[in-house]
C-alpha cells in the first residue's frame, strides 16, 4: 500500500477552460475512516465536461470548488476499511470520491456500488455511470424517440453521444451525427452505426448538410455543445420536435454569453420542447437504466470507446483535452489495475 495519499487540488480559478497550470498535486495521509465512514482505494479516476462548471467562478448547480480544494470527480474503487455497516471491505463503489488515491466516504457520496463483474469495472464510469445514464435518460425521457423519427446526437462520437446514437437505433431511429473531424464521422458510421454524420468543422453550410442527412425533418435532437448546431437544428424541426439540452461544450466561457438566433418562433410554430435535464434528476431509476444499457453491451448492440491515460501525473491537463477534442472516447485516468489485490500486491 502507499504511504501517502495522492491528490489534484485547485491551484488557481481557471478563465475559461482549465488548464493543467491551474491544478497541482500533492501528498497527503492515507485517511482513516470515522464512525458512519469508508475508504476507498480508487482504481478509476474519471474526467468530465461537467467538471469546468464545478470550477468555474459563476454558480452552478453544485457547490462551486474552492481553491485548495482537492478536485471533485467521479471515481470508482475498493473498500479497503469501512465503519458502516451496509459498506463491506472488498465491495466495489462508485461515486464524487475526487482526483485522489483515497477518499474517506459517506453514503451520500456514492452514485451506486458496481455490481456487473463480468464487465470492466471502467465502464461503471462511462456507458455504465454518468454517461451511459445522461444518455439514457436524456434520450428515452426527454426526447421520448418513437420508431421511424429521425434523431439527431451533436458530439456524436463522444462518449455520451455515441451511446445516445446506439440506443436510438435500438429504439427503431434513424439517427443523424453531427461531430468534428474525419475520423470521428468515421467512428459514428463504422463503429457506432450512425445513418449518416456530418463533419461540422469541414462542412461550409450546416443547414444545408442537414436538410440533405435528414430530408423528412428533425424529429429529436440530444445537443451536447449549444451554438451553431443548436441553431441550424431549429430551423429543421418538425411539429412536436424535442430537444434535450445537455451542454454548452461550444462555448469556452459563459459570460458574457454568446448570443445567437433566438429559437422561440420556431418552437412556437412547430410545437416543440426544448428541455434541460441533469442526470439526477433521475437518481431512483439509476439500477433500470443500468440493467438495460448492461444488457445491450452483452447482446453486442451497445459499443464504447476508453481512451485510458496512465496515472495521477495525467490529470492536470485533461480537462482542456475533452474540450480540445483530444480524447478518442471516454476519457478516464488508470491509477491501478482493477484485479490486483487492495492491498497493491501482485
Amino acid at each position: 500500500m502507499e504511504e501517502s495519499n495522492r491528490q489534484v487540488w485547485l491551484k488557481s480559478r481557471p478563465n475559461g477552460i482549465p488548464q493543467a497550470e491551474d491544478f497541482a498535486i500533492r501528498m497527503a495521509p492515507i485517511p482513516t475512516p470515522s464512525d458512519g465512514e469508508f475508504v476507498v482505494r480508487n482504481s478509476y479516476l474519471s474526467v468530465d465536461p461537467a467538471m469546468r462548471g464545478w470550477i468555474a467562478d459563476t454558480s452552478t448547480y453544485w457547490p462551486r470548488i474552492e481553491v485548495g480544494d482537492t478536485m471533485r470527480a467521479f471515481s470508482v474503487g475498493e473498500v479497503i476499511a469501512s465503519r458502516h455497516p451496509d459498506y463491506a471491505v472488498g465491495e466495489q463503489v462508485m461515486g464524487i470520491f475526487g482526483w485522489q488515491d483515497y477518499a474517506a466516504v459517506r453514503p451520500q457520496q456514492v452514485m451506486r456500488k458496481v455490481r456487473e463483474h463480468d464487465l470492466p469495472l471502467s465502464l461503471s464510469l462511462g456507458v455504465l455511470g454518468l454517461n451511459g445514464l445522461t444518455a439514457y435518460f436524456g434520450l428515452l425521457d426527454v426526447c421520448q424517440p418513437k420508431p421511424g423519427e429521425t434523431v439527431v446526437v451533436s458530439t456524436a462520437a463522444g462518449a455520451v453521444g455515441s451511446a445516445v446514437g446506439q440506443i436510438a437505433r435500438i429504439k427503431g431511429c434513424r439517427v443523424i451525427g453531427i461531430a468534428g473531424g474525419e475520423d470521428k464521422v468515421r467512428q459514428c458510421m463504422e463503429e457506432f452505426g450512425y445513418d449518416a454524420a456530418i463533419d461540422y468543422k469541414r462542412e461550409p453550410d450546416l443547414d444545408a448538410a442537414l436538410r440533405k442527412a435528414c430530408p423528412d425533418g428533425i424529429d429529436a435532437y440530444f445537443d451536447n455543445t449549444s451554438g451553431a448546431a443548436l441553431d441550424a437544428v431549429v430551423r429543421q424541426i418538425n411539429v412536436h420536435a424535442r430537444i434535450a439540452i445537455c451542454g454548452t461544450a461550444s462555448f469556452a466561457s459563459w459570460e458574457p454569453w454568446n448570443v445567437g438566433p433566438r429559437p422561440e418562433r420556431h418552437l412556437l410554430v412547430k410545437r416543440a420542447t426544448m428541455r434541460g435535464f441533469l442526470t439526477t434528476d433521475f437518481e431512483a431509476r439509476y439500477e433500470e437504466a443500468i440493467a438495460d444499457l448492461a444488457g445491450w453491451i452483452r447482446a453486442g448492440q451497445l459499443k464504447y470507446r476508453e481512451d485510458v491515460r496512465e496515472g495521477m501525473e495525467a490529470a492536470p491537463g485533461l480537462i482542456r483535452t475533452l474540450y480540445d477534442g483530444g480524447n478518442a472516447g471516454k476519457l478516464l485516468i488508470r491509477l491501478r489495475d482493477e484485479h490486483a489485490p487492495a492491498d497493491g500486491g501482485q
